[in-house]
C-alpha cells in the first residue's frame, strides 16, 4: 500500500504546483530608451543629466538613430556575407623586382565595363588611387617596363578531383600595357561632392556641391598624388569553406589620380596604389562596413617573390599575435610594440621599440639606438670579415664566397605574452660574376622613435591585419592556400586568354586554408643608394626603390614543380598550344 500512497502524494503535489504557477503573475514595466521616464531613471541611478541627450520624438534624428541601431543588429545576426574575398583576377600577388621598386602588386578590376589596374599593396596608407585623366602620370606602356613582358596570369581549375596549377612559359604574355581610369567611361562611377562625410581631405571646397579634391603627400620627399575622389565599384570573387565562388561588386572610394610626383613617376606604383590602412576611406574599411567580410585581411609573402591577399581572413587559431598600439590616443595605423630584440640566443637589454607594420615599405628600419645594439651584437656573432661594397651603403657588410658561406645569426622580436617573430636570415646576399661575394645586415636606422617592419622581414609569413580585434597575427607559410576552388580566366581588353595556371591540391581541398611551413626566405638585394631617401626615413609607400637588375625567382620558373599527375601533362600541353595560337 505504500507505493500507491506515494503516487497519490506526487500527483497532488503536481496539481498544486501547476495551479500555483497559473495563479502567479509577473509583470515588468517597459520604458522606451528615448522617453522622459528613461531619462529620469538614468539620472536617479547616478547618470549625468547633461550626458543624457534624447532626440525629439518623431524627429529626423529620432528615426535616423533607430534605423542605424536596427542595421547594426541585423549585421550582428547575419554576420559577414562572405568568408573570404579577393580580386576577381585571383588572390595572387607579385613582386616584379627592379622596375617596380620590389613592392607587391595585384591586378584589380574597376568600374563598368571593368578596367584592370596593377596596384601596389600598401598597409601603411589609406587611400586607393589610380592614374586617371592624367595631367602628370608615370608611363603606362608595357615597353617601358621589362618586367611586364614576362608576367604570368593564373587560371585555376579542378581536374580529376584535385585543384591543380601549371604555369607555362612567359612567351604567351607580351606587352600588357598598364591602364588609365576615366570616370566618364564607367557607368557605375559617381562624383563625390564636398558634402560627403569622407571629404575631410577636400581642397578648395567653397560649396557642398563641388567635387571633392584630394592631395596626399608621402614620407619620401616630393612624392605625392592629387586629383578628385570618385565612387565606383571594384570586382572581387568570394571563396571559403563552401567552395562556391561568387562574383562580388563592392562600392569603394577611389582617388582619380590626375597628377603624381616623385617616386610615382620613377616606376613605383605607376598603375596606382591600394591603401589598406585603418581609416574609413581604405578598401578593407568599405568591405567590412558593408557587411561583406569580417573586418580583417591577410597578406602572404613567399620567398619566390609571389604572395596572396585575402579580405576577411583572420588567420589560423595557432598563429601568434600582438596588439596594435594607439598613436596620439587613437588607432590610426598598424603599430605594434616590441618588448625585446634578440640576436641568435642573446636577448638585448633596453631593446624595446614601436614599429609600423608596412607592406608598402620594401625594407626594415629600426630606431637608431636599437639598430646599433642589434648590429653590434650581430657583428660579434657572425664569423666573417667586415667590408664595404661600392654602390651599397648598408652599414654592416661582410665578405664571403659561394664555397664558404658563414652561419648567420637569426633575429627575433619579442612581443607581449612571449609571442615572437623570427627572422631566420636577416641579410641580403651580394653577388658578383663568380657567385656570392658578400652580404649585408638588411636593417637601416630610422629617424625618430618609431621603426618600420618592411616587406623583407615578412617574407615566409602569412601576416594578418585583424582590424576587428585590433591585433597583428602571423604564422610561417609558403602561401599555398589550397582551400579555394575556382575557375578563373585572365584576359586582356581583347578577351585573349593570356596564360594558363593550375595549382595542385588534395581532393579534400576547399574545406580549409592549410598553410605549410616554408624554408628560409630569400630576398633580392637592394642598393642603399637607391633605397635611401633624402630625408633618411622609411617610406610609406616604399619609394625606396630600385635595386640591381636581378631576375625574380618567380619569373624564371617556367613550369611549376608540383603536378597532380603526369597523365595530365599532354592535355595541358595541347591546351597551351591552343591558347598560344588564339
Amino acid at each position: 500500500m505504500e507505493v500507491p500512497f506515494l503516487l497519490l502524494i506526487l500527483v497532488m503535489s503536481s496539481f498544486l504546483v501547476q495551479n500555483t504557477v497559473e495563479l502567479a503573475t509577473f509583470s515588468s514595466r517597459l520604458i522606451h530608451r528615448f522617453s522622459k521616464e528613461y531619462k529620469e531613471v538614468r539620472v536617479s541611478r547616478g547618470g549625468d543629466l547633461n550626458d543624457t541627450w534624447l532626440p525629439e520624438k518623431k524627429s529626423k534624428e529620432y528615426y535616423q538613430i533607430l534605423v542605424s541601431s536596427d542595421l547594426k543588429r541585423q549585421k550582428l545576426k547575419l554576420g559577414p556575407h562572405y568568408q573570404l574575398l579577393f580580386p576577381s583576377q585571383g588572390s595572387k600577388t607579385m613582386s616584379l623586382g627592379n622596375d617596380f621598386g620590389w613592392l607587391h602588386y595585384t591586378w584589380i578590376d574597376i568600374g563598368t565595363p571593368h578596367v584592370s589596374f596593377m596596384v601596389a599593396l600598401d598597409s601603411g596608407s589609406d587611400l586607393f588611387w589610380v592614374p586617371c585623366d592624367c595631367v602628370q602620370c608615370a608611363p603606362l606602356s608595357a615597353s617601358h617596363y621589362s618586367s611586364l613582358v614576362s608576367l604570368k596570369f593564373p587560371l585555376t581549375v579542378l581536374i580529376g578531383g584535385a585543384l591543380c596549377s601549371l604555369v607555362f612559359g612567359a612567351s604567351i604574355v607580351q606587352d600588357r600595357d598598364l591602364n588609365e581610369y576615366s570616370p566618364s567611361q564607367s557607368s557605375t562611377s559617381k562624383q563625390m561632392s564636398c558634402s560627403h562625410q569622407l571629404c575631410d581631405m577636400g581642397l578648395n571646397c567653397t560649396n557642398s556641391k563641388q567635387s571633392c579634391h584630394y592631395s596626399i603627400s608621402y614620407y619620401t620627399e616630393n612624392t605625392s598624388s592629387s586629383g578628385l575622389l570618385v565612387e565606383d565599384i571594384i570586382h572581387l570573387a568570394s571563396g571559403g569553406d563552401d567552395t562556391l565562388n561568387t562574383s562580388v561588386k563592392a562600392p569603394v572610394i577611389i582617388g582619380c589620380g590626375m597628377k603624381q610626383s616623385g617616386g610615382y613617376l620613377d616606376g613605383v606604383a605607376p598603375d596606382g596604389l591600394m591603401g589598406l590602412g585603418l581609416q574609413e576611406i581604405s578598401v578593407p574599411s568599405f568591405l567590412a562596413k558593408a557587411g561583406l567580410i569580417q573586418n580583417s585581411f591577410s597578406m602572404c609573402f613567399n620567398e619566390d617573390d609571389s604572395g596572396r591577399i585575402f579580405f576577411g581572413d583572420q588567420g589560423p587559431a595557432t598563429q601568434q599575435s600582438a596588439p596594435f598600439l594607439k598613436l596620439n590616443g587613437n588607432y590610426t595605423t598598424y603599430i605594434v610594440g616590441v618588448e625585446a630584440s634578440c640576436v641568435g640566443t642573446s636577448c638585448l637589454k633596453q631593446s624595446s621599440f614601436s614599429a609600423l607594420v608596412d607592406s608598402g615599405t620594401s625594407f626594415t628600419f629600426l630606431p637608431d639606438d636599437v639598430f646599433e645594439m642589434i648590429a653590434e651584437e650581430f657583428d660579434t656573432q657572425v664569423n666573417a670579415s667586415r667590408s664595404s661594397f661600392e654602390g651599397y651603403l648598408w652599414k654592416y657588410c661582410y665578405k664571403t664566397s659561394s664555397q664558404d658561406l658563414p652561419k648567420v645569426p637569426s633575429l627575433r622580436l619579442i612581443f607581449p605574452q612571449n609571442n615572437s617573430f623570427m627572422i631566420h636570415n636577416p641579410v641580403f646576399m651580394i653577388y658578383g660574376i663568380q657567385g656570392a661575394i658578400g652580404f649585408c645586415l638588411a636593417i637601416q636606422p630610422a629617424d625618430g622613435d618609431i621603426g618600420t617592419i618592411g616587406q623583407n622581414f615578412m617574407m615566409g609569413y602569412r601576416v594578418v591585419f585583424d582590424r576587428e580585434n585590433l591585433k597583428l597575427g602571423w604564422s610561417r607559410s609558403n602561401c599555398e592556400f589550397s582551400g579555394i576552388s575556382y575557375v578563373q580566366g585572365c584576359c586582356d581588353n581583347t578577351s585573349r586568354l593570356n596564360a594558363v595556371s593550375f595549382l595542385c591540391g588534395g581532393e579534400d581541398d576547399g574545406k580549409t586554408l592549410p598553410l605549410t611551413p616554408s624554408g628560409t626566405p630569400r630576398n633580392p638585394l637592394p642598393t642603399n643608394e637607391q633605397q635611401s631617401t633624402p630625408g633618411g626615413h622609411a617610406v610609406s609607400p616604399a619609394v625606396a626603390v630600385n635595386a640591381p637588375s636581378k631576375p625574380s625567382a618567380a619569373s624564371s620558373q617556367l613550369i611549376s614543380t608540383r603536378f597532380c599527375s603526369l597523365k595530365w601533362l599532354l592535355p595541358l600541353y595541347l591546351l597551351h598550344q591552343v591558347v598560344s595560337a588564339s
